[in-house]
């Protein structure tokens, strides 16, 4: 069977235009879970729904190497990180990550983020005024700067910041966004390099368990350390991701003003419902849109031809939304989380499968552990007005996000833990 497809036409304009919606709403015009199209002039097969999660994952079937276009390695990923990775070499440089995200690490990083939470409210609160999304990017520049052991003076907090959220923010941009990243990815790798350098030279002495220990000593395949270029990727693997966070708990902040009945029930509860509540963020609002894969050799699904060496997109954000798996898909509403989990190719905010298997982000403990600090710092450790209406996001940015950063004026705070 033939995909349906835009034979004429690249689509990349339209993509750009609705990054998070395109390809669920292009398939659902064709009546169909895949189709093909042009992306970049490069033949591209799009799919999206729980099953076709599923096949995507199959690591038999689909390869990283080589998948992610060009403007995304030299800004988002970094160019020789995990990403790329396929087979031996991903599992174990995976490993690495998932050593540095165990589970005391992670609590580890929870009682930073608490502490700067509390510095940073005490500051606001001074202002009066402040836009939450960027004041969330320093915050999390300076915890996660202190727990992964990089060193990181008063006077680079700013510029550091805007480094790692441009790697982020600025990456799906076109124009002069698009090199503001470009240039903040090469500033911030020979930052990162400098780290690694200083630690194998023995002048910089972090804890053996902090991230820029295990990502400095680590050893490919071959039993040497990786190249300090590839090691500076992958410790901004580790930095980056988590000042990302600053978006997810954006939208927390968003969701509690918008459905105002689930921020009082959770201001009153024992935070037995908080992760729910997370998650249920994670699920309904749009983090990353889509990621890719080539595929390894040529199969069917479903009737579908796969040829050899094409890249297929698989549509991340229509897949949590998608209507055969998720009732009432576009009803914010915790309570799914409540009962059983969710299977793991219908839940793919940060990808699908398994973290240590495939590749499904293994930051999403640091995620779900920040996002719920911030919802009980938010829920019941301040008290703040916001200063607009919960708007709707703009999902012709990249990261969808409400217009003005969030502001919001402080009153109190207290400093309970």
């Amino acid at each position: 069977m033939t995909l349906p497809d835009i034979r004429t036409a690249d689509s990349t304009i339209a993509l750009l235009r609705d990054p998070y919606r395109y390809i669920s709403r292009r398939a659902a015009e064709l009546g169909e879970d895949i189709f093909e199209t042009r992306l970049l002039l490069r033949p591209t097969t799009c799919m999206t729904g729980v099953e076709a999660a599923g096949v995507f994952y199959d690591p038999s079937r689909f390869q990283r190497a080589g998948a992610a276009p060009p403007p995304l390695q030299k800004t988002l990923f970094g160019q020789g990180g995990v990403q790329g990775l396929d087979d031996e070499d991903h599992r174990q440089r995976k490993a690495m990550f998932l050593q540095i995200v165990e589970r005391d690490r992670v609590e580890a990083l929870v009682e930073v983020v608490t502490r700067e939470w509390q510095r940073a409210v005490d500051g606001w609160i001074a202002v009066g005024q402040i836009k939450l999304y960027p004041r969330l990017q320093v915050l999390l520049t300076r915890a996660v700067c202190e727990w992964a052991g990089v060193p990181l003076p008063e006077a680079e907090v700013e510029v550091r910041a805007r480094q790692l959220t441009a790697l982020f923010d600025d990456a799906g941009r076109i124009g002069v966004g698009h090199l503001r990243s470009r240039a903040a990815r090469k500033a911030a790798d020979r930052w990162a390099a400098e780290v690694i350098d200083q630690i194998r030279a023995g002048k910089l002495d972090p804890p053996p368990s902090s991230a820029a220990y295990v990502v400095a000593h680590y050893r490919e395949r071959d039993g040497r350390p990786m190249a300090p270029r590839v090691a500076a990727v992958e410790l901004l693997n580790v930095l980056r991701p988590t000042v990302a966070t600053a978006v997810y708990i954006t939208f927390v902040a968003h969701a509690l003003d918008a459905h105002p009945a689930w921020k009082e029930r959770l201001a009153n509860g024992d935070g037995g419902e908080d992760l729910a509540f997370v998650e249920e963020v994670r699920r309904h609002y749009p983090f990353f849109p889509a990621v890719a894969a080539v595929v390894r050799e040529p199969f069917e699904w479903r009737g579908h031809r796969f040829p050899p060496g094409r890249r297929v997109l698989l549509d991340l954000y229509g897949t949590n939304h998608e209507s055969r798996y998720w009732r009432d898909p576009d009803r914010f509403d915790p309570g799914r989380f409540l009962g059983e989990e969710p299977d793991r190719f219908a839940f793919v905010p940060q990808g699908g499968g398994e973290p240590a298997v495939h590749h499904r982000c293994p930051g999403e403990p640091i995620s779900t552990r920040l996002m719920t600090v911030a919802l009980d710092r938010m829920v019941r450790h301040m008290t703040y007005t916001p200063l607009a209406v919960p708007t709707a996001l703009d999902f012709g940015r990249l990261p969808a996000l409400p217009a003005g950063g969030y502001p919001i004026r402080l009153a109190t705070a207290d400093r309970a833990t």
